[in-house]
């Protein structure tokens, strides 16, 4: 089912750890109404955009406190998240109750730092779980991101068919963005081409 696949993205993807250092806050949105008029609205896929409260958890504006309810020891990551400054964030999805799916993640901090941390963290836990390929700045993606490939479904992790996630660090922003497709290279297509358009969106780094 879709939403048991899309269920995993953030629950077993969102446990981060380390701690950044602060640096100069810069231009940004303030609340996270103003950061969704920042987000992608479509998809290359054409895939249908998921209501946010069709999604377990819902989809939506992300606080502090929501982000870390997704790990085992909730306080333990909300300490973490606030060491990394971790002030907001918003998730989008679209995909159908079975097939394709396409989920966006765009948190902001405080700091740079904090940001790339996270990119960092998410993109080395979701490594450990998967399994598949973890690149640095690979060709297919914008400078500054990491990709998993995964070729084949991995069904004690709970995802069902191929796909490919993505962590980037922007300025003060963390971009993740996840596809699930028939196959690894569609999934690649479709994660590249939705983080070419967020990160234009998004204030310069």
């Amino acid at each position: 089912m879709l939403l048991a696949a899309v269920s995993l993205v953030p629950g077993c993807g969102r446990t981060v750890d380390g701690v950044p250092t602060a640096a100069a806050p810069s231009d940004r949105p303030t609340t996270p109404a103003e950061l969704e008029q920042l987000l992608v609205a479509v998809v290359p896929s054409g895939l249908p955009r998921l209501p946010d409260d069709e999604v377990e958890p819902p989809a939506g504006a992300k606080r502090l406190e929501d982000v870390a309810g997704y790990a085992p020891d909730p306080a333990r990551e909300r300490a973490v998240l606030a060491s990394y400054g971790y002030r907001f964030g918003w998730e989008r999805f679209w995909g159908r109750e079975s097939g394709p799916m396409t989920g966006l993640f765009v948190d902001q901090f405080q700091q740079r730092s904090g940001a790339r941390a996270y990119a960092e963290d998410l993109a080395r836990n979701d490594a450990e779980l998967y399994g598949g390929t973890l690149s640095e700045d690979p060709p297919e993606l914008p400078g500054n991101c990491r990709l998993l490939t995964v070729d084949a479904p991995v069904p004690q992790a709970g995802l069902t068919d191929p796909a490919a996630f993505a962590w980037c660090w922007h300025g003060v922003f963390s971009v993740s963005v996840t596809a699930v497709a028939e196959t690894a290279d569609d999934a690649v297509r479709e994660v590249g081409a939705v983080l070419d358009t967020q990160l234009a969106l998004l204030p310069p780094a």
